[in-house]
Parts: C-alpha cells; structure tokens; sequence
C-alpha cells in the first residue's frame, strides 16, 4: 500500500513540476519576445509565473537556460506555422514564410541579434540555421540549378533573400505591407529560380 501511495505521490509531484516548466517558458515567451534579454529579470520570470525564483533556477539553472527552452519551445510553432509547401511553389512558400514572420518575425529577429556569437546559443542558431536550409532544398530544390556551384550559389541567395532579416527590412524598416512585402519576395524568390 506505501509503494503505491508513493508512485502516485512520485507522478503528481512530475505532473506538477510539468506544469511549471510550462509556465516558466510561456512566461520567458512574453517577456523575451517585448524585451531585451538585459532589461528582463529572473524576479520578472519568476513573478509571472507564479513561482519563487529558486523554482526557476531548480528547473532551468539560469535566465539563459529558461531563455534556451523557450526558444526550443517555437521549433514546432514555426513547423505549425510554414505548413507544408508543394516544391518549387513560390507563391506558397512565400506564404508560409509570411505566416512565420508575421507572428514570430520580430522577436526573431531581436533574439538573433541579441545572442548571436554568444557560445551558450550557437548550437541553437546553427540548428536553425541548418532547418532553414533544408527548407530551402526541399521547397525549391526541383527549380534549382543542377550544377552544384551554381546550386550553392543560388541557395545562398535564397538563404539571404527568406531571412527574417530581409522580412524585417521590407515590413519594418521600408514600412511595406504585408501584400507589398509578399510580392517582392515573390520576385525576389523567382529570380533565383531556374524556370520551370
């Protein structure tokens, strides 16, 4: 009878401590996403989640490391988000590229800007880095050039053209609209492209 009372109390305190996490990270998404890392306390993480700022570093060791899980967290929102695109179908991918920026495009382009050459997030940035890539080949490898310099060369192009900083220079910077910016990605996107 104990050993059972135990499991159950042993899978009640998990459970719980699963909640926790959870809203450690969506209150490490709130903060990071409308500030700067600098200006967001370990108090501020912990306030909003409703836990002392012991719990937060029970479960994350540091600001970085809730900072950390928490960017992971977005990795299957950005999936949800660019859905799937039929290859070498410009108008869709610049779609899903828009549906991802529209929504996480800003605080993208800030934790980027902010982290990148810092050790603890390199995995990370590589990691995205990489997927991008990937997406790129698998999106528009069909219209690609078969020469694998000329391949290479057209991906870094497209690499530099589907960034979110080229999102945030048409939408944020030259105040383009959401239809003007697609467009130009759209011409931008097909000039890179070998035609079909």
């Amino acid at each position: 009878m104990a050993s059972a009372a135990r499991e159950y109390d042993m899978s009640t305190r998990s459970v719980a401590a699963g909640r926790t996490r959870t809203r450690l990270i969506h209150a490490a998404r709130a903060r990071f996403t409308g500030a700067r890392i600098d200006d967001v306390t370990l108090a501020d993480l912990a306030g909003d989640a409703g836990v002392s700022v012991q719990t937060l570093l029970n479960h994350f060791g540091s600001k970085e490391g809730l900072l950390l899980a928490a960017t992971e967290s977005i990795g299957a929102e950005v999936a949800k988000l660019r859905g799937e695109v039929e290859p070498g179908d410009v108008g869709g991918a610049v779609d899903s590229l828009m549906r991802h920026y529209e929504v996480l495009g800003d605080a993208n382009w800030r934790f980027v800007a902010e982290v990148d050459g810092e050790a603890a997030f390199a995995p990370l940035l590589d990691d995205a880095r990489a997927r991008h890539r990937a997406w790129l080949e698998s999106v528009f490898g069909p219209r690609l050039p078969e020469a694998s310099d000329e391949r290479e060369d057209a991906i870094a192009a497209l690499y530099a053209v589907t960034d979110v900083g080229t999102w945030k220079l048409l939408r944020r910077d030259l105040a383009l609209s959401a239809d003007e910016t697609r467009a130009v990605l759209r011409r931008l996107i097909a000039g890179q492209l070998e035609e079909e």
